[in-house]
C-alpha cells in the first residue's frame, strides 16, 4: 500500500506487488504537473493517473482521503467516495507529501493565496485571470508575496509578466508591482551567500521589490499591513512560507524533525516501525551518510524508488537496497532573467541565467516525469532502484569565470 497526498502526483512512485495504491488528500485520480508554469495559462496539466500510470503495472487505485492510520492493527482509514473503509496492510509506504505552514496572521486564511495545491494554484491563476474585467481601485495589479524562500522567489519572478498580460486586458494604468515580503534579513537565504547576487540582480532587472526584515501584521481585503505600519494596496496577496509534512506522521512512534518528517534508515524504513516505508516530504534520511534529505523531487524521487522496491523486497525475503546520493544541487527559477544553480552543499554558484534556466525546464518538464508510452516495461524500468547522473549544465556566457561545461561530480553510491 502507498499512501500519497495528491499534490505531489508529479513524483510517481511504483507500487511494486501492493494490489492497492491510496492517493490521499483528494478523489481525484489524476496526475498534476507544473509543465504549464512555464506558459502563458499557468494551468497546470492533469492526467488520468491510473489509466496512464497504473493499469499498465497491474495497480489499482481508490480514490478518497486517508485521514487516519492505525499502526497497531496495521490498516489505514479512507474516507471515499462509498464511504469510510477500513483497508489493511503488510507493508506500507508513505509518501503523503508536506503542505504549507499557515501562521495565524490576522486575515490571512480569507483574503490570501498560495500554490500548495492544483485547486489553490488554479484559484489563483483564474484571480489573476479577471483582475483586468475589475473596476480600477489601488494596487490592482500589484501583488505581494509573503516568504522569500525558493518557491516564493519562483512565484515572485514569475508574476510580473502574467500582471502585465493581465494588465493589457483591460484600460486601467494602475501600475504593476511586485513585493516580496521575509522576516529574514536576505531574499533566498536557503540559496546561500554564494547565489545571493544573482538572485538580488534577477530581482532588480525586474523591477520586484523587497521588504525584508519584514513581517506581515495583517492581511486585509485590499492589501497588507507591516509591522512597520507600511500599508500596502494589492488586490493579490501569495503566501510562500515553510513546509510541514503531513500530519498523520504523527501516528507513529518514530522520531521527527523539526518539519515533522520521520528518521528512516538507508533502506528508508522507518526507524522504529519496521513495516513502514516512507519517502519524499514525510522521510528523513541521511541521504549520503551525513545531510539530511531535502523536501524537494531532487531527494522525493530516488527515495520513493527505494522506498517501493525495498518494501516488495521485504514482503519477499530479498534483500534490501540502500539509497545512496553523493551530489547534490539546487537550480532556483527565476524568470524571465533565467535561473541560478549551484552545486553542492555549501551551495557554490556553477551557472546564471538562460543556460540555468534550460536546464531548470529540462528537470522541470521531463526528468521528473514517468514514461509516457503507458507501456509496462517502460514504467517499472523508470521506477527501478537507481540514482540518475546529475544534470548538464552549459554555463558559457553565464558566469564571469567564462565559458565551461559544467558536470556535477558523481560520487559512487
Amino acid at each position: 500500500m502507498d499512501l500519497r497526498n495528491a499534490k505531489n502526483m508529479t513524483d510517481w512512485k511504483k507500487p511494486n506487488c501492493a494490489s492497492e495504491m491510496f492517493h490521499g488528500s483528494s478523489r481525484e485520480s489524476e496526475e498534476h504537473s507544473r509543465e504549464e508554469a512555464y506558459s502563458r495559462s499557468w494551468w497546470w496539466f492533469r492526467r488520468p493517473l491510473e489509466r496512464h500510470r497504473l493499469s499498465p503495472v497491474g495497480a489499482r487505485v481508490v480514490n478518497g482521503e486517508v485521514f487516519d492510520i492505525d499502526p497497531a492493527g496495521r490498516r489505514a482509514l479512507v474516507r471515499a467516495v462509498e464511504g469510510v473503509r477500513a483497508l489493511a496492510y503488510d507493508r506500507l509506504v508513505l509518501a503523503l507529501g508536506s503542505e504549507l505552514v499557515r501562521p495565524p496572521i490576522p486575515g490571512l486564511a480569507s483574503h490570501a493565496f498560495d500554490v500548495d495545491t492544483y485547486v489553490a494554484a488554479s484559484r489563483l491563476a483564474q484571480h489573476i485571470e479577471v483582475l483586468a474585467g475589475r473596476p480600477a481601485i489601488p494596487g490592482q495589479f500589484t501583488a505581494v508575496v509573503i516568504g522569500a524562500g525558493l518557491t516564493g522567489l519562483e512565484v515572485a519572478t514569475a508574476l510580473p509578466e502574467r500582471l502585465r498580460r493581465a494588465r493589457e486586458r483591460s484600460n486601467s494604468r494602475e501600475p504593476i508591482r511586485v513585493i516580496v515580503v521575509d522576516r529574514l534579513p536576505h531574499v533566498g537565504s536557503d540559496m546561500g551567500d554564494s547565489a545571493r547576487p544573482f538572485i538580488e540582480e534577477a530581482l532588480r532587472s525586474l523591477g520586484i521589490e523587497q521588504r525584508t526584515g519584514a513581517s506581515i501584521c495583517s492581511v486585509e481585503p485590499d492589501g497588507i499591513v507591516l509591522n512597520s505600519a507600511e500599508a500596502i494596496d494589492a488586490a493579490t496577496v501569495i503566501l510562500c512560507g515553510g513546509m510541514r509534512a503531513s500530519p498523520l506522521t504523527e501516528k507513529f512512534l518514530g522520531s521527527r524533525d523539526r518539519f515533522g518528517r520521520l528518521t528512516v534508515d538507508e533502506f528508508m524504513r522507518v526507524v522504529g516501525a519496521p513495516e513502514v516505508f516512507a519517502a519524499g516530504d514525510v522521510a528523513c534520511a541521511k541521504i549520503d551518510g551525513e545531510h539530511a534529505s531535502v523536501m524537494s523531487c531532487q531527494h522525493g524521487r530516488p527515495m520513493g524508488r527505494y522506498a517501493g522496491h525495498n518494501a516488495a523486497a521485504d514482503l519477499l525475503g530479498k534483500p534490501l537496497l540502500p539509497l545512496h546520493i553523493g551530489w547534490y544541487t539546487t537550480i532556483l527559477d527565476l524568470g524571465p532573467w533565467g535561473a541560478v544553480c549551484t552545486n553542492g552543499w555549501d551551495r557554490h554558484v556553477v551557472a546564471s541565467g538562460p543556460a540555468a534556466k534550460v536546464t531548470k525546464q529540462t528537470i522541470n518538464c521531463q526528468r521528473i516525469y514517468p514514461p509516457r508510452t503507458k507501456k509496462r516495461e517502460d514504467i517499472l524500468a523508470a521506477a527501478a532502484p537507481v540514482v540518475q547522473a546529475p544534470p548538464e549544465i552549459d554555463t558559457k556566457g553565464d558566469l564571469e569565470a567564462g565559458s565551461v561545461k559544467t558536470r556535477f561530480p558523481r560520487v559512487s553510491g
